[in-house]
Order: C-alpha cells, then sequence, then structure tokens
C-alpha cells in the first residue's frame, strides 16, 4: 500500500492529505527509508519519553473537571436535566469513571491523531459513550459523502455511521487525523534501536567484541579450543581474568557508546519526540542543557497548557457540540482554570480586585476556593474611596446633611 501512496503522491504533488472517497488513512504515503526498528503503538509506548509524553497529556486532560452548560436569559447554569450530562460527568460506560474515560480518549488521540467511543443510546437518548482502540476502526468515504467506521473485534466486524460513533480528530484532510506515531515513526525508531542496542550491550556485561590474533599457523582442533576457552572475553557476564600465551594478543574491533555518542543520541531523542508530541523535554525530566529554576519551568508549563492541552480540549469541547447534542444554546467546557491555579497569594489578590470592582460577591470567591457561604456575602460591592484630589484630606460630609442646611 505504501508504493501505492508513493506513486500517487509523486504524480499529485505537494498539498495537504487527500480527501478522496474510499479507505482513510492518517498515515504518510511512504517513507524515506525503512526505520531502525519496527514502530507500533506496544513497541512505542516502551520508549519512556512516548510514555511520558502520552501520560501527560492523558492524565491531565482525564484530571480536568467538565461541565455542560445551558445558556438562559440570566446567564449560564449546569444543564443537569440533559441526559448527556450524566453521561460526561459521571457514568460515561460501565466499565470506567468519568477521569479514565477522557484519559482512553485522549490517549487515542495523542498517538493515533482519532479517538473514537460507540455511542450508547435507549430511543433516541444516548446513555453511554464505550471508547475503542483507535488500531481496531477504519474509516472510509463513501462515494455519497456518507462516512462511515468500520470496527473490527477479533473476526466480528461492525459497520458504524457517523450518528453511532463518536470520532474526534486532529489537524488531517477532514475526515481523519493525521497519527503522530505514524509520521514520528523514524525518530521512535531510532530510539527503539538505540534501547535495544544498550541492552544487548549490558546482557554481555558491556563486553565489546574483538580479535584474538596469533603469530603462528593453528590447526583447526587449536582454533576451535582457543574459540571456546576466550569467547567469555567478548561475551557473557563472566568478569574472570584472562591470561594470553604463545603471542596472543586481543584487539578491540566495536565501538564503545562513547565512541558512537549513544548516549547523546538517546538524549536528542527525547527532544525530538517531545516535539513531535508537542511536550516540553523538561516535562520529560529531560533537564540538561535547561535552566531548572523555578520561574522558568512555570513558564514553559503556562505555554505547554496553552498551545498543547487547550487545543486538544477544544477539539473536544467542538465535538460534543457537533455530533453529540442536537439543540442549541448548550455550552461543553473543560475547566482549564483549574490546571492554572495560581498560588494562594495570587488568588487572593485577584479575589480581591474582582470584589472591589464589583465583579465577584465575597460568596462566589469563598466558594471557589471550597469554603462554605456566609449570611450578607452575596452582595456585589464596590469601592468607592476614590474622590477628587482637592478634597482629599477632608471629612467626608455626612449623607443628607445638605438637604437638611437648604
Amino acid at each position: 500500500m505504501s508504493l501505492f501512496y508513493a506513486i500517487r503522491n509523486f504524480f499529485r504533488g505537494p498539498g495537504s492529505p487527500a480527501r478522496e472517497p474510499g479507505l482513510q488513512s492518517g498515515q504518510p504515503g511512504g517513507y524515506s527509508t525503512d526505520s531502525a526498528a519496527e514502530v507500533n503503538f506496544d513497541t512505542a509506548m516502551q520508549i519512556s519519553a512516548v510514555w511520558a509524553a502520552a501520560r501527560i497529556i492523558s492524565e491531565s486532560i482525564g484530571s480536568l473537571p467538565f461541565h455542560l452548560y445551558k445558556s438562559g436569559p440570566e446567564g449560564r447554569e449546569e444543564a443537569t436535566e440533559h441526559p448527556l450530562h450524566r453521561v460526561l460527568t459521571s457514568r460515561p460506560n460501565q466499565y470506567q469513571s468519568p477521569v479514565e474515560f477522557w484519559e482512553s480518549m485522549a490517549l487515542n488521540l495523542t498517538v493515533s491523531g482519532n479517538a473514537y467511543a460507540i455511542i450508547q443510546r435507549t430511543g433516541r437518548r444516548i446513555v453511554g459513550l464505550l471508547p475503542v482502540s483507535s488500531a481496531q476502526v477504519e474509516t472510509e468515504l463513501l462515494q455519497d459523502g456518507t462516512v462511515i467506521h468500520k470496527y473490527t473485534n477479533g473476526a466480528d466486524v461492525k459497520v458504524y455511521s457517523s450518528d453511532s460513533m463518536w470520532h474526534v480528530k486532529l489537524f488531517g484532510n477532514g475526515i481523519v487525523g493525521m497519527s503522530p506515531l505514524s509520521y514520528a515513526r523514524q525518530s521512535i525508531g531510532i530510539a527503539i534501536a538505540s534501547d535495544n542496542r544498550v541492552s544487548k550491550m549490558y546482557s554481555n556485561g558491556a563486553k565489546p567484541s574483538g580479535v584474538l590474533s596469533i603469530d603462528k599457523t593453528l590447526t583447526p582442533e587449536q582454533r576451535a579450543a582457543i574459540r571456546k576457552n576466550f569467547s567469555q572475553m567478548s561475551e557473557g557476564n563472566d568478569d574472570r581474568l584472562f591470561v594470553l600465551e604463545a603471542g596472543m594478543q586481543y584487539h578491540q574491533v566495536s565501538m564503545t557508546p562513547q565512541d558512537i555518542q549513544l548516549l547523546d543520541s538517546r538524549r536528542f531523542q527525547i527532544e525530538d519526540i517531545g516535539r513531535f508530541l508537542g511536550v516540553p523535554s523538561i516535562l520529560l525530566n529531560q533537564t540538561f542543557g535547561q535552566s531548572s529554576l523555578g520561574s522558568n519551568v512555570f513558564e514553559i508549563m503556562q505555554g505547554f497548557y496553552k498551545l498543547n492541552l487547550r487545543p486538544y480540549l477544544e477539539k473536544f469541547e467542538a465535538a460534543i457540540l457537533r455530533w453529540l447534542i442536537d439543540e442549541d444554546g448548550y455550552e461543553a467546557r473543560f475547566d482549564f482554570d483549574a490546571l492554572l491555579r495560581a498560588d494562594l497569594k495570587s488568588r487572593m489578590e485577584g479575589y480581591r480586585i474582582a470584589i472591589n470592582s464589583g465583579q465577584m460577591t465575597p460568596n462566589e470567591a469563598r466558594q471557589a476556593e471550597g469554603r462554605r457561604a456566609l449570611d450578607g456575602g452575596n452582595q456585589l460591592l464596590v469601592q468607592g474611596a476614590m474622590v477628587p484630589i482637592d478634597m482629599a484630606g477632608q471629612a467626608p460630609t455626612p449623607r443628607g446633611t445638605q438637604d437638611d442646611e437648604a
């Protein structure tokens, strides 16, 4: 299939991924070279950088509170009466909690560029959303413009319409999203090959291979005996002392990790994989050559939240309104402020400004901090200490005094 895509792409020329009737693919049309190692979900997730990046994105999204709002004349309020509210905030399906549900969806979206969930209905009412592995789903565009999803489970293949399968996707051709795992195949393959090389070296006691030279001709029997006796010099974990005799010399022929800069290469792969998945390398515990000062890390994390996590959240929010809710006037929203929650001093200063300017009541500030409301705390207040400069320092005139004098 890759040869077909390569030939087609050659004649079509550059441009965005094609959107033509038939099976849709989020993978590259072809690769310039073979990867250094086999790359699939299981092998990729054994690379610490891939695991860490996927975990950070998935768990961060799963930890955010989700709200479904209904807009009304007095503003928006929680849409608790809508059946989808219970599904998305409390019981998405019979197997998962809301946190586990959003983690599953985010993991598939992060790795494959597409997240799918079977829509479970009772009549027209949605009663559940069951995530399925994106590797088991094939999306196809029919000639009439209809999109269907083929879900393979063992020998069983089921076909779902867009009304029965919820599909969230990254950027792509509009039908399917482009797969980060597939497009990062070369970088992840190098990381897998590097790990395999290091594992083999350490399972061999980190002993390099070499050549044993002797200054005379050996008989086949002598050659076999020497090979047997000295094989442990370059193989196995035995560190015993070997004695060379009769003019024998050992010459190392393989490169050490330092010779091939294996450690530097593995360090670069962390940055490269983080670049594909949009996670700063400092969040992958890669601090080499970077400042680890608190203020610098805080700004890096702020940028990660806004430039990486925010687009993921907006894709989920928009997909909910587009495919799961038929009525207008609803708003799906992750509580992103919970992720950007400031320290106590900054929060208190923000509340003070909001209360003094009449934008927030004291009870709203208390509830935001998880504290109970107090009597008289629902009144909006405004700072009234500002006076004309020529009246600064003068005692305020009691209300009603001028009217009494008149």
